[in-house]
């Protein structure tokens, strides 16, 4: 503490100081004995972690960061028939941590489908009385079915077996020695893996066989978290052993990969990196696909009739082998599928290294027309989009697969469902929430090759980092691609959910979310938006986006890493806004509780008088005396009773009042400030705001003049620095006030708009007409039965 803070502090002490507005100074947290609660404090030494010589305090990586890196050799083969993989992979792990490392971790994703898993057993269903006939058809897999990794068996360069535990979904080896800095260490396994049908046991991969009536039999296959991959060992944590629950992604670290995939004969095959032996296709297909490089729309590789005729006649047997090389990524998935349709453009972008960039689409004939006409349309419009506001992209290839997955992304290559309806007639329709779905979840799931296949947060920690940030691209990309485009993002959008029961803040770890696609998409993507429209503007906003992007791009950050860097790279401490958005469940509810008019009082007593006169004449009259009208009073009847106050009244103006005027006239001649003020004649006015909601926020103020014109005012989110409950703001204009209202853009998220009026306005609502309520059980009228007024109690007829 320093030598005055010191000093200060010992005479508070000395005097006994207890008043209601001292403050102590304990590290960076002001403790205050009244109702004060500063929201601008830092979260320095709070909150955030010490800077150190990995991630420094600027948000950038520190010239000692370092990461891990792990490549993979891998030969997998497809069994249609057993829906089974069967592999080998070689690993070499490059330990540049400054740590010996006595073992490795591994994931083992898949093991969430043994029914003995942590995932399986800490399943809840949501609710106590019904039961779905999806979860019926779900148990019943799973009383025949059971996945995860089988045969495993590791063996080192040597070709000595090596010990291995498995704890649930992770699999510890232990090395022979410890592994020093800078040391490496290959090691190979050999696993086989039965692959989920995914529609019946969910997951983020697996097959879907057509298999109706109408159908050709034939299957789709997406491989995805399909092989033992090294776990993260990291600055800040160490080892991230969390085991995987099914929410909470991927942390996973960067290598060079070379897979080699057997699949049956008439398959095609999509993947992670580009493809090596490229005479593995037709002469025909090898042509389209140069020539897709150049086109302006998307040209097919594998044609609609050339799926077809595969579809037509499966073969039998035979195998072709597809090899593929990656450098520098964090995981590898392929698709493979006789049905696959292939299209394919070129786009182009600002690098030496991939000056064109393969946007393409794999899809079964069931997903036509739609993906025809918007999936590698939409791959490329993201690509363009992300590069303007993070890195520019930095592969060969990027690709949408249509499949069982609804939404997931790999590096290069993403899993997208939506599809058209085929009706029992066999009509083909699609509705429109369909096709904006379909060009919505292909702009997401290749926007999270950026984030965070590049930018590789941990998105099992903190999944906002990945979700929120590419949902707010994602957002940017969907106005880009049509104004009117059905988007989430809007502040207007996220009010219900920040005023709604049982929320977590944004920080929360991914297990333990509540109302995820809330919290951890649609929360922060809106925090984002504003920030960026709002708060900072789009110049300072994009600036600093961008650096952070390309700081980061192939390196780790932390949520720390992103709140220094928007900080450090605009200029302004944004503290508040993290706080409120990301670590709290507060909302925005800003209320306008007062307008007044202030106006200097006139130095002339006659003037002031008559204002006064003016002011009490324009109060209502007692009640009393109103209703005593025609009831002669005692001064009336009795002049008597009458002296000089009957005769004056409280706005009589004085011989006192009109000599001290005179003397301040004479004063104000020689004080030159004052003849300045006393010129004034301009209108004051002063605002009070309430929060309601406990988030501070600027507050945007439209001001309605009587002239017809208006104005917005940008208040600064400070004001709320010395009392984040109330403030009082001033404006002063030669106008004439006749309205104002706060957030009148709806910009911030305002959740209670009927208080941001002055005056107060009525709102509208409409209600629907309340339905009766339900019938009492009848058994008698459900089972036809009917009575007669005199079938139960007959009574006599009066003659």
């Amino acid at each position: 503490m320093r030598g005055w803070m010191l000093a200060a502090l010992a005479a508070v002490v000395a005097m006994g100081g207890t008043a209601a507005s001292a403050q102590v100074s304990v590290g960076p947290i002001q403790q205050t004995t009244g109702t004060f609660e500063d929201k601008f404090r830092q979260f320095e030494g709070e909150d955030w972690p010490t800077p150190t010589d990995y991630r420094n305090a600027s948000g950038a990586p520190g010239h000692r960061y370092w990461q891990q890196k792990v490549d993979y050799e891998i030969d997998v083969a497809l069994d249609e028939g057993d829906r089974t993989l069967t592999g080998t992979e070689t690993v070499t792990y490059t330990n540049n941590s400054p740590d010996r490392l006595g073992y490795l971790w591994l994931l083992l994703d898949q093991q969430n489908y043994r029914r003995a898993s942590l995932a399986e057993r800490s399943r809840t269903v949501g609710s106590d009385t019904t039961l779905s006939v999806n979860e019926v058809v779900r148990v019943q897999r799973f009383q025949e079915w059971e996945g995860g990794f089988n045969d495993l068996k590791i063996t080192g360069a040597d070709g000595r077996d090596l010990p291995f535990s498995i704890t649930d979904s992770l699999l510890r080896i232990d090395l022979p020695q410890t592994l020093g800095t800078g040391e490496t260490f290959t090691f190979t396994i050999a696993f086989t893996l039965p692959l989920p049908e995914t529609n019946v046991v969910g997951g983020r991969s697996g097959y879907e066989c057509f298999t109706k009536a109408w159908e050709d039999g034939n299957c789709i296959f997406l491989a995805a978290q399909w092989f033992p991959r090294l776990a993260v060992y990291s600055d800040y944590e160490g080892w991230h052993n969390a085991q995987f629950l099914g929410s909470g992604e991927f942390t996973l670290e960067f290598g060079d990969y070379d897979v080699s995939i057997t699949a049956p004969a008439d398959h095609q095959v999509s993947a992670t990196g580009a493809l090596q032996n490229l005479d593995i296709l037709t002469a025909a297909q090898r042509q389209r696909l140069d020539q897709a490089r150049t086109a302006d729309e998307p040209v097919y590789i594998v044609t609609p009739a050339e799926a077809a005729a595969a579809e037509a006649s499966p073969a039998r047997s035979g195998t072709r082998t597809w090899n593929f090389a990656a450098a520098n990524v964090r995981d590898f998935a392929f698709a493979s599928s006789r049905k696959f349709i292939w299209d394919a453009m070129g786009v182009e972008q600002d690098s030496a290294e991939h000056p064109v960039v393969m946007a393409m689409s794999f899809f079964p004939k069931e997903a036509r027309p739609l993906w025809d006409s918007w999936s590698t349309k939409a791959v490329a419009h993201t690509l363009d989009v992300y590069n303007q506001f993070s890195i520019t992209y930095p592969y060969p290839a990027a690709q949408s697969v249509n499949g069982p997955v609804g939404g997931m992304e790999y590096p290069m290559i993403t899993f997208n469902g939506p599809r058209p309806l085929r009706g029992d007639d066999g009509s083909l329709t699609y509705t429109e929430r369909t096709k904006a779905g379909l060009i919505g979840v292909i702009i997401h799931e290749v926007g999270h090759t950026y984030f965070p296949m590049i930018i590789n947060s941990d998105e099992r920690q903190w999944t906002w980092m990945d979700e929120g940030l590419n949902s707010f691209l994602q957002y940017q990309a969907e106005k880009l691609w049509d104004a009117d485009f059905p988007a989430r993002g809007e502040p207007r959008q996220i009010v219900e959910y920040m005023i709604s029961e049982n929320q977590v803040p944004v920080m929360t770890q991914s297990d333990s979310i509540l109302q995820f696609g809330n919290n951890a998409y649609a929360k922060p993507a809106t925090a984002l938006n504003i920030l960026r429209e709002t708060v900072m503007g789009r110049e300072l906003f994009d600036r600093a986006f961008r650096e952070y992007s390309q700081r980061w791009a192939f390196k780790r950050p932390t949520p720390y890493d992103f709140f220094r860097t928007m900080e450090e790279s605009s200029g302004m401490d944004l503290d508040w806004f993290w706080r409120g958005w990301f670590y709290t469940t507060d909302h925005v509810d800003i209320s306008l509780d007062k307008v007044i008019a202030v106006s200097l009082e006139s130095a002339d007593p006659e003037a002031r008088a008559r204002a006064a006169r003016a002011r009490f004449e324009a109060e209502p009259e007692s009640r009393t005396v109103v209703n005593n009208r025609g009831i002669e009073t005692v001064t009336e009847r009795d002049p008597s009773v009458r002296d000089y106050y009957d005769e004056t009244d409280a706005f009589t103006v004085t011989a006192t009042e009109r000599r001290d005027a005179a003397k301040a006239r004479t004063a104000a001649e020689a004080d030159a400030n004052r003849r300045q003020a006393l010129t004034f004649d301009d209108n004051v006015y002063r605002f009070t705001f309430s929060n309601r909601g406990g988030l501070v926020m600027p507050v945007i103020l439209k001001l309605n003049w009587s002239d017809g014109s208006d104005e917005i005012v940008r208040i600064p989110a400070e004001v709320w620095r010395r009392n984040s409950q109330t403030v009082t703001w001033q404006h002063v204009s030669s106008k004439t006030l006749v309205s104002a209202e706060v957030d009148p853009l709806w910009e911030t998220a305002d959740a209670d708009r009927a208080n941001n009026g002055f005056p107060q306005s009525i709102q509208p609502s409409l209600v629907p007409l309340a339905p009766q309520g339900p019938q009492a059980p009848n058994r008698m009228r459900d089972d036809d039965r009917r009575v007669t007024p005199d079938s139960l109690r007959p009574r006599a007829v009066t003659p």
